[in-house]
């Protein structure tokens, strides 16, 4: 199973915001959009990722004025991606050894998508099912 078969069921909407943007209206974006984490794009380059965690960590160290700055001031500005043809076992090492949840996909130069660790265990499990189902088809002879 290959990270473009997710793609193609979820599809390949990513939710960005620019470098500028604070972290209060970041954290307001990843609310309304019930997800953990926003691609940071400097035109359409990838400039990082700001995840929930980002934000939680920088509030409890600073305070609430933490909210008023510029999400560049505390996102992973070095993001690891993923391509379309890498396989979901593949990436779901990436995000253990490196321990993030959201791996943005690029293909060509260009963000082709997101992938989540939900993303990356949902698909995992309907292999490791689909495996079941062969191997109990097999021993019952049908």
């Amino acid at each position: 199973m290959l990270v473009s078969d997710i793609l193609k069921a979820k599809g390949s909407d990513v939710v960005s915001a620019a470098s500028a943007i604070s972290v209060a209206d970041a954290a307001k974006l990843l609310a309304e959009k019930r997800i953990g984490s926003v691609l940071i794009l400097d035109g359409k380059r990838i400039a990082g990722i700001l995840s929930e965690r980002d934000i939680v960590r920088t509030l409890a160290a600073e305070g609430p004025s933490c909210l008023d700055g510029p999400v560049q001031r505390i996102m992973t500005a070095k993001v690891i991606t993923c391509r379309p043809d890498q396989t979901i076992s593949e990436v779901m090492e990436m995000m253990t050894r490196h321990r993030f949840r959201h791996v943005p996909v690029v293909e060509d130069g260009a963000v082709a998508g997101m992938v989540s660790i939900g993303d990356v265990v949902k698909w995992r499990l309907e292999e490791a099912q689909e495996e079941v189902r062969q191997m109990a088809a097999y021993v019952s002879g049908t």
